[in-house]
């Protein structure tokens, strides 16, 4: 009958589909989303508990130190050393509210914090009104430029008056090569901060960072440098 002889050819025609459909899928196996390119001794999974803060209004439309327009809308967050396009898992260790940020920005420049949230960022943790939280937070990713990651200094100071700042560096430049000054825009005027020595490793860094402290009677910090060739390659 023409009705069996239709089933009959459709019934060896779908055979026939599967076998080109599996043909074809196995020839665009090779295909995968792509992935990160992580810079080399990337800390993936990294993890740091501490205290956080937000920063907001005072600095929103400033540019950030990836060269971005610092949006406090948006779920951002500062870091001193992660390289600059990382993703973290951020947690709350009071609400137990956790939040995803991409570091974009350098800071928080104040002792005893790790980071600083976004005001969103800060909102979705339940933050803003506390101003500050404990926090643990966790590297799952990188969204940065590709290549080795910038080189560690040591902040030692932050001047408003460029001749003091000069001063300072050239104290510093026969013991630590590499010395330099960086003009920021703040919310209260232009500070000039003053970057000691650059170094390849945290414990290097900090073993200067103690000397410094030491020797200036001064607080620094260690910030990874993100300008242009600023970069350790292999970690």
């Amino acid at each position: 009958m023409p009705g069996e002889k239709r089933t009959s050819t459709s019934r060896l025609l779908l055979p026939l589909f599967a076998f080109l459909l599996t043909t074809w899928l196995s020839g665009c196996s090779g295909w995968s989303p792509a992935r990160p390119s992580y810079p080399p001794g990337y800390p993936l999974g990294f993890i740091e508990r501490g205290s956080a803060s937000w920063y907001g209004p005072g600095f929103h439309g400033n540019r950030t130190a990836n060269g971005e327009v610092y949006d406090m809308h948006k779920l951002t967050a500062a870091h001193r050393t992660l390289p600059l396009g990382s993703v973290a898992v951020v947690r709350s260790l009071s609400t137990g509210r956790q939040v995803t940020v991409r570091i974009n920005d350098r800071g928080p420049f104040a002792r005893g914090r790790i980071l600083d949230l976004s005001l969103a960022g800060a909102q979705a943790v339940g933050m803003v009104g506390r101003g500050t939280d404990e926090i643990e937070l966790r590297v799952i990713s990188y969204e940065g430029r590709a290549g080795g990651m910038g080189v560690l200094r040591v902040q030692v100071g932050s001047f408003a008056d460029p001749a003091n700042a000069r001063a300072l560096v050239e104290r510093l430049r026969s013991a630590y090569p590499g010395s330099k000054i960086v003009g920021v825009d703040l919310p209260d005027g232009r500070r000039y901060r003053v970057y000691a020595g650059q170094f390849q490793t945290e414990a290097a860094a900090e073993q200067a960072a103690a000397h410094l402290r030491r020797a200036l009677e001064t607080d620094p910090f260690i910030v990874r440098d993100d300008a242009p060739g600023a970069t350790t390659g292999n970690p």
